[in-house]
């Protein structure tokens, strides 16, 4: 069945101009149609309505792949009481025995707070096999980067004073255009790309991958 993601603002992720009131129509892992809620909601009927709060944007990527990925250990919820939650790196890090299971896991925990950033693809050469796996089991895109990024690796990929176009894996197809391109995109809690920038990517409400509902804020 397809599905109607819709949002009080549509942000292409190219700089193009918002479009209030807007929504991605996704059929399977493809997005079918973009545009107003109300025109494609009356075209579609039968589809499913997914309503969000805040701006529809494409999914991010993180320039910082290696380091959040293979320099920094995100601690499993049962080792909270003696690691705390936030990632490990430098010297408590090199405190801990780490084997390649131990990275995997780590891994996939890294991965999960990437998609609730709304990221769907890191940059960066990943060279543990065991982070690898994790990534591509969980659909994210990986590569290399053009150039080494500035400032301090964060799990948001805004921070820094990054734009929006700057971080977007892909800009979305135009209103009205025939998209025939992957279902990829996120929706952060705010109420326009100001504010989105300013508050960051955190604010993520939904993750969409492929057509799938890869992350939902509870």
């Amino acid at each position: 069945m397809p599905t109607l993601h819709a949002a009080d603002l549509l942000l292409p992720g190219d700089g193009g101009p918002p479009l209030p009131g807007g929504a991605v129509l996704v059929d399977g892992r493809a997005v079918a149609a973009i545009g107003p809620y109300e025109e494609l909601a009356a075209a579609h009927p039968a589809a499913r309505v997914r309503r969000w709060p805040g701006v529809l944007t494409p999914a991010l990527l993180n320039p910082y792949g290696p380091e959040l990925l293979e320099r920094a250990y995100h601690p499993d919820p049962r080792e909270a009481d003696a690691l705390g939650t936030e990632p490990l790196t430098g010297d408590a890090l090199a405190a801990l025995p780490m084997t390649d299971a131990r990275w995997g896991a780590s891994a996939r925990r890294g991965v999960q707070r990437m998609l609730a950033h709304g990221t769907v693809a890191v940059a960066g050469d990943l060279r543990r096999p065991a982070v690898r796996d994790a990534v591509r089991r969980a659909g994210l895109t990986a590569g290399p980067r053009a150039a080494q990024p500035t400032g301090p690796p964060a799990l948001d990929p805004l921070a820094g004073g990054r734009s929006l176009s700057e971080v977007v894996l892909l800009p979305l197809p135009p209103a009205g255009a025939v998209a025939a391109r992957e279902a990829t995109f996120a929706v952060f809690d705010v109420p326009d790309e100001a504010a989105l920038s300013a508050r960051g990517a955190g604010t993520c409400v939904a993750t969409v991958l492929a057509g799938r509902l890869v992350h939902r804020r509870r």
